[in-house]
């Protein structure tokens, strides 16, 4: 089993997050596959369900849009890579800590495979890289539940304008440094990374390659 890959191109956060609400609604009665979303989004700031306006330092002129995804606040732009996680927990076996788990494993083995050392930071989902007590963010993470049912997923910044992310405290972290892999010497465009990223994930998440009775 392995998810169906759904290309979106560049499109507005607020009409992919319908679309993501919409699909779930119907998952569950209609047994809709598992889908991975690619997309790039034009510069937004998403704020969770437990997010603190006060998290926004400066308006920058970029807009906020309230989410129903878990965490704070986060920036999304062109040269990310995000990829929306549309899946059937029951039907892939797991529960919400471990599919954190695991796409944050996704992107480990991705920056591994460039000799990027990465990891997890305890408490604060997303993957991190440089020496402990100075690291740097380089993917956020977010996931909503709804009918067994996950939506949201994993950003990845690439190639990308990180000014924007000075403007808040990035997941409700003060003085939270952010990377992307442009800047760790990966020589790679979003649309190879995307790929790359594609593939990571459908390996943690799908480990045994097989097909769904």
């Amino acid at each position: 089993m392995t998810a169906q890959v759904v290309p979106l191109g560049r499109a507005g956060y607020r009409e992919v997050f319908d679309a993501m609400k919409a699909y779930n609604a119907r998952a569950a009665a209609e047994h809709l596959p598992d889908q991975f979303w690619q997309v790039e989004h034009p510069p937004v700031f998403t704020l969770g369900l437990a997010g603190k306006r006060e998290h926004l330092l400066h308006d920058i002129g970029v807009p906020v849009v309230e989410s129903d995804r878990g965490g704070q606040i986060t920036y999304h732009g062109p040269g990310q890579v995000v990829i929306y996680t549309l899946l059937d927990l029951k039907r892939a076996g797991l529960g919400v800590r471990e599919l954190v788990n695991r796409i944050e494993q996704a992107v480990i083995d991705l920056l591994a495979g460039h000799g990027i050392d990465a990891r997890r930071r305890a408490g604060a989902p997303g993957v991190y890289v440089g020496p402990a007590g100075d690291d740097a963010k380089i993917a956020a993470l977010g996931l909503r539940v709804k009918h067994g049912h996950t939506y949201h997923g994993v950003s990845l910044n690439v190639d990308m304008d990180l000014s924007p992310f000075a403007a808040i405290n990035p997941c409700g972290y003060s003085g939270l440094r952010v990377t992307q892999t442009r800047d760790l010497g990966i020589d790679l465009p979003p649309e190879a990374i995307c790929r790359q990223l594609t593939d990571a994930l459908q390996r943690a998440l799908y480990p045994t390659g097989t097909t769904p009775p």
